[in-house]
């Protein structure tokens, strides 16, 4: 679970929890994963009390999936959640081939309003070689592992490509030689 969290994940929990700077120190990474998991780990003390954590468990966005279809599907993401994890969750069709590792573009997602797009941080040399691959790119492209939610996403609206660049999902059979 720690490896799934991205750098931009961290800098959008510690932006979404007042009284904290958005440094990385380890110690920093450690406290912000584990509020986010709303318990400790490698720690021995917590800034947090009982009642902070129900209140963090309880901060969640509206955000709205079209698939391919034009179908939608409104659903309530927990602050920190990256889109990949929040359509996984609420069994909406976006893969994630490599499980958020910036290793593929099988989440790629498409941020429907310019408005909401702007309001994200730029998306890292690592998310933009994975956008260089993927299917029916667009100016507002991002990947969904990399969308983490955060108070001014809540509205946003995600649509899904009609198809991505992972043979093994498109319907491909390999041919035996």
């Amino acid at each position: 679970m720690l490896s799934r969290l991205s750098r931009a994940g961290l800098r959008a929990l510690s932006r979404a929890r007042p009284g904290t700077n958005s440094g990385t120190s380890k110690s920093h990474e450690v406290e912000t994963i584990s509020a986010y998991m709303g318990r400790k780990l490698f720690s021995s003390t917590t800034n947090a009390t009982a009642g902070d954590s129900n209140n963090k468990a309880e901060a969640k966005i509206s955000v709205t999936f079209v698939d391919k279809d034009g179908e939608e599907k409104l659903v309530k993401v927990p602050l920190g959640m990256s889109m990949l994890e929040a359509a996984h969750e609420n069994d909406i069709e976006l893969e994630g081939a490599c499980e958020g590792s910036l290793a593929c573009s099988t989440c790629h997602v498409i941020v429907m309003d310019v408005n909401y797009y702007n309001k994200m941080e730029d998306p890292v040399d690592e998310e933009n070689d994975m956008l260089d691959l993927a299917f029916g790119l667009t100016e507002t492209s991002r990947l969904g592992c990399q969308v983490i939610a955060s108070p001014e996403l809540d509205g946003i609206r995600l649509a899904l490509p009609s198809a991505t660049r992972n043979f093994a999902v498109d319907g491909y059979v390999a041919k035996s030689h």
